[in-house]
């Protein structure tokens, strides 16, 4: 697993934890999972709410100013990655821990880079998530091997195009916007609805905006415009 260091002495006081996932059943089952954790481990949990929406998700956090916070990356309506932003500046002090059923790169460095300290697959919840925490508690970031490597394959590439050049890039005002809705994650039928226009419309839009990016596909082109201040995440 990645880091691969010493962990300091373990927290001798409860970790309050707010879980932030519109799946009931999933909350309910990894609460099960931290109590379980609670009494076979030297952690203590204490989950203080649930959220199922980014309002619900930033209201707890304000109030609750919980230590933990574990979170899916769908919410409805909503991203992950719009929470992240939220606690950004709402709960600085909280710990993110990402929950997920997305295994694309994208997603993983689009996390990281909105300021969680650790991503982790559903699927290895049982496996991998005592060992995530404890990590992501130490203030360091928690990557398993499968995540990392993903992650870093991106990184390195939206780094090293990103000091290739500084050449600028020209779009116009409506590029911007099917660029943004783009790094949110959002698809071709979404994003016409959003701008009012067609999907084929927005695919010629797509083809112009990768033509003058020098990418070819949509996690590259998504990488490129937030490395080079296209749009903002």
């Amino acid at each position: 697993m990645y880091p691969l260091t010493t962990l300091a002495p373990p927290l001798t006081h409860p970790i309050s934890t707010l879980l932030v996932d519109d799946c009931f059943a999933f909350c309910k089952g990894l609460s099960s999972l931290l109590a379980f954790y609670s009494t076979t481990s030297t952690l203590q949990f204490q989950v203080v709410g649930q959220a199922t929406s980014l309002e619900q998700a930033i209201e707890h956090a304000i109030q609750q100013s919980p230590m933990l916070i574990l979170l899916d990356m769908d919410l409805g309506q909503s991203s992950g990655i719009e929470v992240l932003q939220q606690l950004r500046s709402h709960s600085k002090t909280s710990h993110v821990l990402v929950l997920s059923a997305h295994q694309e790169g994208e997603w993983v460095y689009r996390a990281m880079q909105a300021g969680a300290k650790g991503y982790l697959f559903k699927h290895n919840l049982s496996t991998q998530l005592l060992e995530a925490i404890q990590v992501v508690m130490q203030n360091q970031i928690y990557l398993s091997p499968e995540v990392a490597t993903s992650f870093f394959h991106l990184f390195h590439f939206a780094g090293g195009r990103s000091m290739s050049g500084t050449q600028t890039i020209h779009l116009t005002e409506r590029e911007r916007e099917v660029l943004h809705w783009l790094v949110q994650g959002a698809s071709n039928e979404a994003i016409a609805q959003k701008l009012n226009i067609t999907v084929g419309t927005v695919k010629a839009y797509l083809t112009t905006i990768f033509e003058k990016m020098q990418v070819s596909s949509r996690t590259q082109a998504a990488l490129q415009a937030l490395k080079l201040g296209l749009v903002s995440a």
